[in-house]
Protein backbone atom coordinates (compact mmCIF):
# COMPACT_ATOMS: atom_id res chain seq x y z
CA UNK A 1 0.00 0.00 0.00
CA UNK A 2 1.38 3.56 -0.83
CA UNK A 3 0.46 6.20 1.85
CA UNK A 4 -0.91 9.84 0.90
CA UNK A 5 -0.71 12.32 3.43
CA UNK A 6 -2.68 15.37 4.28
CA UNK A 7 -1.27 17.77 6.76
CA UNK A 8 -3.92 20.58 7.86
CA UNK A 9 -7.38 20.64 7.79
CA UNK A 10 -7.96 23.65 6.38
CA UNK A 11 -9.32 25.40 3.13
CA UNK A 12 -6.48 23.78 0.83
CA UNK A 13 -6.25 20.53 2.48
CA UNK A 14 -10.03 19.59 2.56
CA UNK A 15 -10.42 21.05 -1.16
CA UNK A 16 -7.90 18.20 -1.93
CA UNK A 17 -9.33 15.76 -0.02
CA UNK A 18 -12.78 16.53 -1.64
CA UNK A 19 -11.16 16.16 -5.47
CA UNK A 20 -8.98 13.42 -4.64
CA UNK A 21 -11.74 11.29 -3.26
CA UNK A 22 -14.41 11.66 -6.16
CA UNK A 23 -11.84 10.95 -8.58
CA UNK A 24 -10.44 7.73 -10.06
CA UNK A 25 -7.86 6.97 -7.12
CA UNK A 26 -6.04 3.52 -7.42
CA UNK A 27 -7.12 1.05 -4.83
CA UNK A 28 -3.22 1.11 -3.15
CA UNK A 29 -3.79 4.57 -2.14
CA UNK A 30 -4.37 5.14 1.62
CA UNK A 31 -5.58 8.75 2.37
CA UNK A 32 -4.55 10.50 5.60
CA UNK A 33 -5.52 13.96 7.04
CA UNK A 34 -3.28 14.73 9.97
CA UNK A 35 -4.33 17.92 12.05
CA UNK A 36 -4.58 19.29 15.95
CA UNK A 37 -8.11 19.71 15.63
CA UNK A 38 -11.24 17.25 15.42
CA UNK A 39 -12.85 19.49 13.17
CA UNK A 40 -12.13 22.00 10.47
CA UNK A 41 -11.98 25.61 11.99
CA UNK A 42 -13.77 28.38 9.85
CA UNK A 43 -10.78 30.78 10.18
CA UNK A 44 -11.99 33.50 8.18
CA UNK A 45 -14.73 34.00 11.07
CA UNK A 46 -12.52 33.90 14.13
CA UNK A 47 -12.61 37.47 14.10
CA UNK A 48 -16.29 36.85 15.77
CA UNK A 49 -15.50 34.18 18.01
CA UNK A 50 -12.74 36.63 19.58
CA UNK A 51 -15.95 39.81 19.52
CA UNK A 52 -18.17 37.16 21.24
CA UNK A 53 -20.49 37.57 18.45
CA UNK A 54 -20.34 33.80 16.92
CA UNK A 55 -20.31 30.85 19.57
CA UNK A 56 -17.53 28.51 18.76
CA UNK A 57 -19.96 25.80 17.62
CA UNK A 58 -20.75 27.69 14.53
CA UNK A 59 -17.26 28.09 13.64
CA UNK A 60 -16.56 23.66 13.19
CA UNK A 61 -17.52 21.84 10.30
CA UNK A 62 -17.14 17.72 10.61
CA UNK A 63 -13.77 16.36 8.86
CA UNK A 64 -14.99 14.05 5.43
CA UNK A 65 -16.61 10.92 6.49
CA UNK A 66 -15.28 8.48 4.25
CA UNK A 67 -14.37 5.03 4.46
CA UNK A 68 -10.94 5.87 2.18
CA UNK A 69 -9.55 8.47 4.73
CA UNK A 70 -8.28 8.07 7.79
CA UNK A 71 -8.20 10.98 9.85
CA UNK A 72 -4.69 11.30 12.84
CA UNK A 73 -4.69 13.89 15.28
CA UNK A 74 -1.81 14.95 16.74
CA UNK A 75 1.33 17.77 16.99
CA UNK A 76 3.04 18.00 13.81
CA UNK A 77 7.28 18.69 14.94
CA UNK A 78 9.42 18.08 11.53
CA UNK A 79 8.66 16.81 8.44
CA UNK A 80 12.00 14.96 7.01
CA UNK A 81 11.85 14.67 3.19
CA UNK A 82 14.78 12.81 2.80
CA UNK A 83 13.32 10.39 4.90
CA UNK A 84 9.86 11.07 3.86
CA UNK A 85 8.67 10.98 7.22
CA UNK A 86 6.29 13.19 9.69
CA UNK A 87 7.39 13.16 13.60
CA UNK A 88 5.08 14.84 15.83
CA UNK A 89 5.19 16.14 19.53
CA UNK A 90 4.22 12.17 21.32
CA UNK A 91 7.22 10.91 19.36
CA UNK A 92 5.28 8.97 17.30
CA UNK A 93 6.37 9.36 13.28
CA UNK A 94 4.45 8.84 9.95
CA UNK A 95 5.68 7.99 6.81
CA UNK A 96 4.37 8.75 3.38
CA UNK A 97 5.18 8.51 -0.49
CA UNK A 98 3.45 11.54 -1.38
CA UNK A 99 2.73 14.33 1.19
CA UNK A 100 0.79 17.94 1.20
CA UNK A 101 1.34 20.28 3.50
CA UNK A 102 -1.34 22.94 4.42
CA UNK A 103 -0.18 24.02 8.02
CA UNK A 104 -1.50 27.60 7.46
CA UNK A 105 0.21 30.46 8.81
CA UNK A 106 1.50 32.47 12.09
CA UNK A 107 1.55 35.94 13.28
CA UNK A 108 4.38 37.71 12.18
CA UNK A 109 5.68 40.44 14.83
CA UNK A 110 8.51 41.65 12.74
CA UNK A 111 11.31 41.73 15.63
CA UNK A 112 9.17 44.18 17.67
CA UNK A 113 9.79 43.72 21.21
CA UNK A 114 7.22 42.66 23.39
CA UNK A 115 4.68 41.77 20.59
CA UNK A 116 4.91 38.11 20.85
CA UNK A 117 4.41 38.45 24.73
CA UNK A 118 1.80 40.96 25.08
CA UNK A 119 -0.52 40.61 22.72
CA UNK A 120 -3.56 38.44 21.60
CA UNK A 121 -4.31 36.52 18.66
CA UNK A 122 -6.95 35.54 16.07
CA UNK A 123 -4.26 32.82 13.80
CA UNK A 124 -5.63 29.89 16.06
CA UNK A 125 -9.10 28.46 17.08
CA UNK A 126 -6.98 28.22 20.82
CA UNK A 127 -5.42 31.63 20.48
CA UNK A 128 -9.02 32.76 19.46
CA UNK A 129 -10.95 30.70 22.55
CA UNK A 130 -8.12 33.27 24.81
CA UNK A 131 -8.56 36.18 23.00
CA UNK A 132 -12.13 36.05 23.53
CA UNK A 133 -12.10 34.99 27.19
CA UNK A 134 -9.56 38.28 27.52
CA UNK A 135 -11.79 40.48 25.68
CA UNK A 136 -15.29 39.60 26.85
CA UNK A 137 -13.54 40.14 30.73
CA UNK A 138 -13.41 43.52 30.54
CA UNK A 139 -15.05 46.42 32.47
CA UNK A 140 -16.49 48.76 30.76
CA UNK A 141 -14.94 51.61 29.28
CA UNK A 142 -11.86 49.65 28.97
CA UNK A 143 -9.81 50.17 25.59
CA UNK A 144 -8.59 47.45 22.80
CA UNK A 145 -5.98 48.27 20.98
CA UNK A 146 -5.91 46.71 17.37
CA UNK A 147 -2.30 46.58 15.49
CA UNK A 148 -3.22 45.96 12.25
CA UNK A 149 -5.81 47.46 9.83
CA UNK A 150 -5.93 44.92 7.17
CA UNK A 151 -9.05 42.64 6.21
CA UNK A 152 -8.70 40.55 9.91
CA UNK A 153 -8.30 43.87 11.95
CA UNK A 154 -10.96 45.78 10.31
CA UNK A 155 -13.56 42.82 10.76
CA UNK A 156 -12.58 42.25 14.57
CA UNK A 157 -12.83 46.11 15.02
CA UNK A 158 -16.37 46.35 13.83
CA UNK A 159 -17.43 42.98 14.97
CA UNK A 160 -15.87 44.22 18.64
CA UNK A 161 -18.04 47.87 17.98
CA UNK A 162 -21.12 45.91 17.79
CA UNK A 163 -21.12 43.86 20.71
CA UNK A 164 -19.35 45.62 23.12
CA UNK A 165 -20.43 49.61 22.62
CA UNK A 166 -19.39 50.08 25.85
CA UNK A 167 -15.42 49.21 25.00
CA UNK A 168 -13.38 51.93 23.75
CA UNK A 169 -11.57 50.62 20.72
CA UNK A 170 -8.61 51.88 18.23
CA UNK A 171 -6.83 50.51 15.51
CA UNK A 172 -3.35 51.09 14.33
CA UNK A 173 -2.44 50.79 11.34
CA UNK A 174 1.16 51.84 9.09
CA UNK A 175 -0.71 53.28 6.09
CA UNK A 176 -2.14 56.14 5.36
CA UNK A 177 -5.47 54.15 5.80
CA UNK A 178 -7.10 50.86 6.67
CA UNK A 179 -7.73 48.27 4.26
CA UNK A 180 -5.11 49.93 2.39
CA UNK A 181 -4.37 47.22 -0.70
CA UNK A 182 -8.26 47.32 -1.57
CA UNK A 183 -9.83 49.80 -3.83
CA UNK A 184 -9.89 53.42 -2.77
CA UNK A 185 -14.02 53.11 -2.17
CA UNK A 186 -14.14 50.41 0.22
CA UNK A 187 -10.99 52.33 2.18
CA UNK A 188 -13.21 55.40 2.24
CA UNK A 189 -16.60 53.46 3.10
CA UNK A 190 -14.36 51.16 6.30
CA UNK A 191 -13.08 54.37 7.69
CA UNK A 192 -16.49 56.58 7.52
CA UNK A 193 -18.14 53.47 9.23
CA UNK A 194 -15.02 53.86 12.09
CA UNK A 195 -15.69 57.16 12.77
CA UNK A 196 -19.65 57.32 12.84
CA UNK A 197 -19.00 54.54 15.26
CA UNK A 198 -16.38 55.99 17.30
CA UNK A 199 -13.85 53.90 16.33
CA UNK A 200 -10.46 55.61 16.70
CA UNK A 201 -8.17 55.28 13.81
CA UNK A 202 -4.48 55.36 14.18
CA UNK A 203 -3.00 55.85 10.53
CA UNK A 204 0.46 56.27 9.60
CA UNK A 205 1.18 54.12 12.93
CA UNK A 206 4.66 52.70 13.80
CA UNK A 207 4.47 50.48 17.08
CA UNK A 208 7.94 50.48 18.22
CA UNK A 209 7.47 47.95 21.22
CA UNK A 210 4.90 46.55 22.98
CA UNK A 211 4.74 45.65 27.10
CA UNK A 212 2.32 44.68 29.39
CA UNK A 213 -1.28 47.15 29.14
CA UNK A 214 1.24 49.54 26.71
CA UNK A 215 1.47 49.62 22.95
CA UNK A 216 4.37 52.03 21.70
CA UNK A 217 3.15 54.32 18.26
CA UNK A 218 6.19 56.67 17.34
CA UNK A 219 7.90 55.47 20.92
CA UNK A 220 4.65 57.20 22.75
CA UNK A 221 2.64 55.16 25.16
CA UNK A 222 -1.09 54.23 24.12
CA UNK A 223 -2.37 52.47 27.29
CA UNK A 224 -4.42 49.84 26.37
CA UNK A 225 -6.19 46.80 28.49
CA UNK A 226 -6.21 44.06 25.57
CA UNK A 227 -3.88 44.70 22.44
CA UNK A 228 -4.88 42.35 19.66
CA UNK A 229 -2.03 41.34 16.94
CA UNK A 230 -3.38 41.45 13.45
CA UNK A 231 -0.31 42.97 11.56
CA UNK A 232 0.63 40.35 9.38
CA UNK A 233 1.51 36.58 9.19
CA UNK A 234 4.30 33.91 8.35
CA UNK A 235 4.74 30.69 7.62
CA UNK A 236 3.97 27.66 9.89
CA UNK A 237 7.24 27.11 11.46
CA UNK A 238 6.85 23.72 10.26
CA UNK A 239 7.86 25.16 6.81
CA UNK A 240 10.00 27.74 7.61
CA UNK A 241 12.38 24.92 8.92
CA UNK A 242 12.79 22.81 5.59
CA UNK A 243 16.08 23.38 3.79
CA UNK A 244 14.33 24.66 0.81
CA UNK A 245 14.09 28.33 -1.04
CA UNK A 246 11.64 30.73 1.01
CA UNK A 247 10.40 34.07 0.07
CA UNK A 248 10.88 37.04 3.01
CA UNK A 249 8.03 35.41 5.10
CA UNK A 250 8.86 31.79 5.12
CA UNK A 251 7.01 30.49 2.89
CA UNK A 252 8.22 28.04 0.27
CA UNK A 253 9.33 28.53 -3.22
CA UNK A 254 7.32 25.88 -5.49
CA UNK A 255 7.56 24.82 -9.61
CA UNK A 256 4.58 24.97 -11.35
CA UNK A 257 2.88 22.32 -10.05
CA UNK A 258 2.99 23.54 -6.19
CA UNK A 259 5.81 20.87 -5.53
CA UNK A 260 8.86 21.54 -3.85
CA UNK A 261 11.51 21.12 -6.77
CA UNK A 262 14.02 19.05 -5.32
CA UNK A 263 11.53 16.94 -3.57
CA UNK A 264 8.41 16.36 -6.51
CA UNK A 265 6.46 13.95 -4.02
CA UNK A 266 5.83 17.20 -1.44
CA UNK A 267 2.97 19.78 -2.25
CA UNK A 268 2.66 22.52 -0.33
CA UNK A 269 -0.71 24.29 -0.35
CA UNK A 270 -2.19 27.78 1.15
CA UNK A 271 -0.37 30.26 3.58
CA UNK A 272 2.82 28.24 3.58
CA UNK A 273 3.05 28.55 -0.44
CA UNK A 274 4.70 31.80 -2.49
CA UNK A 275 2.25 32.17 -4.44
CA UNK A 276 1.83 36.04 -6.79
CA UNK A 277 -1.76 36.26 -5.10
CA UNK A 278 -2.11 37.57 -1.32
CA UNK A 279 -2.93 34.11 0.90
CA UNK A 280 -6.42 33.77 1.40
CA UNK A 281 -8.91 30.71 2.36
CA UNK A 282 -9.85 31.59 -1.85
CA UNK A 283 -6.29 31.13 -2.63
CA UNK A 284 -5.57 28.00 -0.71
CA UNK A 285 -8.91 26.32 -2.42
CA UNK A 286 -7.93 27.47 -6.13
CA UNK A 287 -4.22 26.03 -5.20
CA UNK A 288 -6.20 23.01 -4.15
CA UNK A 289 -7.98 22.11 -6.86
CA UNK A 290 -4.62 22.21 -8.94
CA UNK A 291 -2.66 20.17 -6.75
CA UNK A 292 -5.64 17.70 -6.49
CA UNK A 293 -5.66 17.33 -10.71
CA UNK A 294 -1.32 17.24 -10.54
CA UNK A 295 -1.29 14.50 -7.72
CA UNK A 296 -4.09 12.31 -9.32
CA UNK A 297 -2.08 12.26 -12.62
CA UNK A 298 1.12 11.77 -10.15
CA UNK A 299 -0.18 8.86 -8.33
CA UNK A 300 -1.27 7.34 -11.16
CA UNK A 301 2.34 7.72 -13.14
CA UNK A 302 0.80 9.76 -15.75
CA UNK A 303 2.10 12.81 -17.66
CA UNK A 304 1.51 15.81 -15.91
CA UNK A 305 -0.14 19.11 -17.77
CA UNK A 306 2.32 20.96 -19.79
CA UNK A 307 0.98 24.18 -18.74
CA UNK A 308 -1.22 24.91 -15.30
CA UNK A 309 -3.55 28.03 -15.89
CA UNK A 310 -3.07 30.94 -13.28
CA UNK A 311 -4.15 31.08 -9.44
CA UNK A 312 -7.01 33.64 -10.20
CA UNK A 313 -9.73 35.05 -7.31
CA UNK A 314 -13.02 35.59 -7.82
CA UNK A 315 -12.70 38.70 -5.93
CA UNK A 316 -13.25 38.78 -2.32
CA UNK A 317 -15.77 39.77 0.64
CA UNK A 318 -15.44 41.61 4.01
CA UNK A 319 -18.22 42.65 6.87
CA UNK A 320 -18.75 45.41 9.45
CA UNK A 321 -20.38 44.33 12.05
CA UNK A 322 -23.68 42.18 10.93
CA UNK A 323 -25.04 44.36 8.64
CA UNK A 324 -22.60 46.22 6.54
CA UNK A 325 -19.55 45.38 4.61
CA UNK A 326 -17.70 45.73 1.36
CA UNK A 327 -17.05 43.40 -1.55
CA UNK A 328 -14.89 43.21 -5.05
CA UNK A 329 -15.78 41.63 -7.67
CA UNK A 330 -13.74 42.02 -11.22
CA UNK A 331 -13.55 45.40 -11.64
CA UNK A 332 -17.04 46.24 -9.47
CA UNK A 333 -16.76 47.54 -5.85
CA UNK A 334 -19.81 47.18 -3.71
CA UNK A 335 -20.63 48.45 -0.20
CA UNK A 336 -22.92 48.06 2.34
CA UNK A 337 -25.71 45.71 3.24
CA UNK A 338 -26.06 44.17 -0.42
CA UNK A 339 -22.13 42.89 0.11
CA UNK A 340 -22.87 41.79 3.52
CA UNK A 341 -25.78 39.66 2.82
CA UNK A 342 -23.70 38.36 0.02
CA UNK A 343 -20.73 37.41 2.54
CA UNK A 344 -22.97 35.66 4.70
CA UNK A 345 -24.37 33.70 1.87
CA UNK A 346 -20.85 32.74 1.26
CA UNK A 347 -19.93 31.33 4.42
CA UNK A 348 -23.42 29.46 4.55
CA UNK A 349 -22.91 27.84 1.20
CA UNK A 350 -19.49 26.49 2.40
CA UNK A 351 -20.36 25.03 5.96
CA UNK A 352 -23.65 23.24 3.76
CA UNK A 353 -21.39 21.76 1.53
CA UNK A 354 -18.59 20.57 3.55
CA UNK A 355 -20.95 19.25 6.52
Amino acid sequence: MKRLVILGGGYGGLRIIERVLSSNLPDDVVLTLVDRMPFHGLKTEYYALAAGTQPESNLRVPFPSNPRLTVKFGEVVEVNMNEQLVRFADGDSLSYDWLVIGLGCEDRYHNIPGADQFTCSIQTMSSTRQTYAAINSLKPYSTVTIVGGGLSGVELGAELRESRADLNVRILDRGPSILSPFPKKLQQYASQWFIEHHVQLVSMANVTRVEQGVVYNHDQPLESDVIVWTAGIQANRIVQNLPIEKDNIGRAKLNAYHQVPSHPNVYIVGDCASTPTAPSAQTAEIQGDQIALVLVKDIRGEELPATMPPLKHRGFLGSLGKKEGFACMGKVSLVGQMARIIKSGQLWLYKKHMG
